[in-house]
C-alpha cells in the first residue's frame, strides 16, 4: 500500500493513491460511480474553483477565518487564506485537472464535485504551506476552510452559470465567424441568378447571394437569442447556503461574494432578488440550453441545403461547390463527399440530444432543491464545446472555401418553367397556368410559348421574363 495514503472523513478511513490532491470523499465517488469514464469539463472545474476563490476572500474580509496552532507553529489567518486563494489560483489555470477526477454521473446535486474541489484547494493549501498532504495535523481543512459558508446546493447552481458565462464569449465569436463567412459569400455570389426551389419543387427565380445572405441573417438572430438567454445566468443565486436561507453565512455574504465574483472573472453578475428560487430552479439554464438548441436545428437545416446545393455533382443541383478535404469513398474512386456539412448535422444531433437532457433534468427539481444539476453541468458545457468545435471546422474548412457554379445554376433557370409566374399580372394565373404546361410537355422555354400563343410580343415577354428583375421583387408590366 505504499503508493496510497489514508483519508479520513465522516464515514471513516480511505485509501488514496498517494500522490492524489484529491481526498477520502472524491475517492469514494470514484469507487461508487465508475460509470462513463469521463471527467468533468474545465469549464466546470473553473466555475467551482473560482467559486472557492471568491468565497475565501470574502470570508477573510468577513473576520471569519482564525489563526491555527499546529503544534509548536502558529499559523496566522492570513497565512492560511493566502495559501489557499494560491492553490486555487492554481486550479483557475488548469494545472491540476488531472485530479479531478469524479464522473459526471454521480450522486444528486454534485456534492461529490463540490467536495473534489474542497479536497484539491485544501490539499495544495497545505502543500504551499510547507505540510505534507499525508500529515494527520494539516491545517487546511476542505469543509471547514475551503467550503466556509457554503454548501454545494449554492455553489453547483453558481458553477454552473459561471461555466456557461465563462464560454460565452468563445461561443459568439465562432458564430460571428459563421456569420461573416456566410454573409462575404452573399456578396461573392450576388450575382449569380438561380431558380428558388420551394417542397424541393422549382420556383420563381433567386439569386444564390440572397440565399446565403439569409444564412448569414438565420446565425445572426441566434447570436441574439443566445446573449438574450445568457443574461439570465448572470443572477447568482451564492449566500443561500443548503435550502436559500443562508444559515451559516454572513449576512454580507451573497452581495460581497457577486462583487468579488465580477471582479475575478470580468464578467458581469447580479446578486439574486430571491434565494430560494435561485436553487429551486433551473429554468435560466434550461433557457440557455434551449437557445443553443433553437440555433443547432437553424445549423442543420443550413448543412443540408449545403448538402443538396453541392449534390451530385453530375446526378444532382451542383450549384456549389465545396471544398474536397478527404476522399469520401474506399470503393469508389475520385469520390468526395459533404463532409463537412454531415458533420456539423451529426454534432448539431448531438446538441440536440443534449438539451433534452437538460430540459428533463431541469423539471427533476424537487422543493428547495434540484438533484439533477450534475448532468445538467456536464451536458451544457458539452453543448457549448461541440457547436464551437463544429462551427469553427465548418466554418473554416468548408465555408470559406465554397464557390459559386454559375453555369449549372444558371442551367436549371433556364430549365424553369415557373419563371411564368412573373406573367400573372398581364395574362393571369390560368393563361399562366397553361403556358407552363405546355412549355414542360414540350420542353420549350416560357418565352416561345407566350409568344406563340399570342399572349404578348417577344419584346414585351423578353421584358417581364428578366430573371434577375423578378428577384428584386415588384409587379411586371407590358
Amino acid at each position: 500500500m505504499s503508493d496510497f495514503r489514508t483519508e479520513k472523513d465522516s464515514l471513516g478511513t480511505m485509501q488514496v493513491p498517494a500522490e492524489a490532491l484529491w481526498g477520502a470523499q472524491a475517492q469514494r465517488a470514484v469507487q461508487n460511480f465508475p460509470v462513463s469514464g469521463m471527467r468533468p469539463y474545465p469549464a466546470f472545474i473553473w466555475a467551482q474553483a473560482v467559486v472557492k476563490r471568491a468565497a475565501a476572500e470574502v470570508n477573510h474580509a468577513l473576520g471569519l477565518f482564525e489563526d491555527r496552532q499546529v503544534g509548536d507553529r502558529t499559523i496566522p489567518a492570513d497565512e492560511l487564506v493566502g495559501a489557499l486563494i494560491a492553490a486555487a489560483d492554481e486550479v483557475l489555470t488548469g494545472r491540476w485537472n488531472d485530479h479531478f477526477v469524479v464522473d459526471p454521473f454521480q450522486a444528486g446535486a454534485g456534492t461529490s464535485h463540490n467536495m473534489n474541489t474542497n479536497e484539491v484547494i485544501a490539499n495544495r493549501a497545505n502543500q504551499l504551506l510547507g505540510f505534507d498532504i499525508t500529515d494527520p495535523q494539516k491545517p487546511v481543512h476542505p469543509n471547514d476552510h475551503v467550503n466556509m459558508a457554503q454548501s454545494t446546493n449554492d455553489t453547483i447552481p453558481t458553477a454552473i452559470r459561471l461555466g456557461a458565462l465563462w464560454r460565452l464569449d468563445e461561443l459568439i465569436g465562432a458564430l460571428e465567424g459563421l456569420r461573416d463567412a456566410l454573409a462575404q459569400k452573399a456578396v461573392e455570389f450576388d450575382d449569380v441568378v438561380k431558380s428558388g426551389r420551394t417542397h424541393l419543387q422549382d420556383a420563381v427565380p433567386v439569386r444564390l447571394g440572397q440565399e446565403f445572405g439569409a444564412y448569414a441573417k438565420a446565425v445572426e438572430r441566434n447570436i441574439e437569442k443566445i446573449r438574450l438567454a445568457a443574461d439570465g445566468l448572470r443572477r447568482l443565486g451564492i449566500g443561500g447556503t443548503a435550502t436559500g436561507t443562508a444559515l451559516n453565512a454572513h449576512p454580507e455574504y451573497h452581495s460581497r461574494m457577486v462583487e468579488t465574483l465580477s471582479r475575478l472573472t470580468g464578467l458581469t453578475l447580479y446578486t439574486s432578488d430571491d434565494l430560494f428560487e435561485s436553487m429551486q430552479s433551473m429554468q435560466d439554464a434550461v433557457f440557455f440550453s434551449g437557445a443553443i438548441r433553437t440555433l443547432a436545428q437553424d445549423l442543420v437545416r443550413i448543412a443540408n441545403d449545403f448538402r443538396l446545393l453541392s449534390s451530385g455533382p453530375s446526378t444532382g443541383l451542383d450549384e456549389i461547390r465545396l471544398p474536397a478535404v478527404q476522399p469520401g469513398s474506399s470503393i469508389m474512386p475520385g469520390k468526395v463527399n459533404p463532409v463537412l456539412a454531415e458533420m456539423l448535422n451529426m454534432a448539431m444531433f448531438h446538441v440536440m440530444g443534449n438539451d433534452l437532457t437538460v430540459m428533463l433534468a431541469g423539471q427533476a427539481g424537487q422543493l428547495e432543491l434540484n438533484v439533477m444539476m450534475p448532468i445538467i453541468a456536464h451536458n451544457l458545457f458539452e453543448m457549448m464545446h461541440v457547436t464551437i468545435g463544429a462551427v469553427n471546422a465548418f466554418t473554416e474548412k468548408c465555408v470559406v472555401g465554397v464557390t459559386a457554379n454559375r453555369e449549372k445554376a444558371e442551367g436549371w433557370l433556364g430549365k424553369n418553367a415557373i419563371l411564368v409566374t412573373a406573367l400573372n399580372p398581364i395574362i393571369g394565373y390560368l393563361k399562366g397556368a397553361e403556358v407552363a404546361k405546355k412549355a414542360m410537355a414540350e420542353n420549350r422555354s416560357i418565352l416561345d410559348v407566350v409568344v406563340e400563343l399570342g399572349y404578348m410580343t417577344e419584346a414585351e415577354a423578353r421584358s417581364a421574363l428578366d430573371a434577375h428583375a423578378m428577384t428584386e421583387g415588384g409587379i411586371a408590366s407590358a
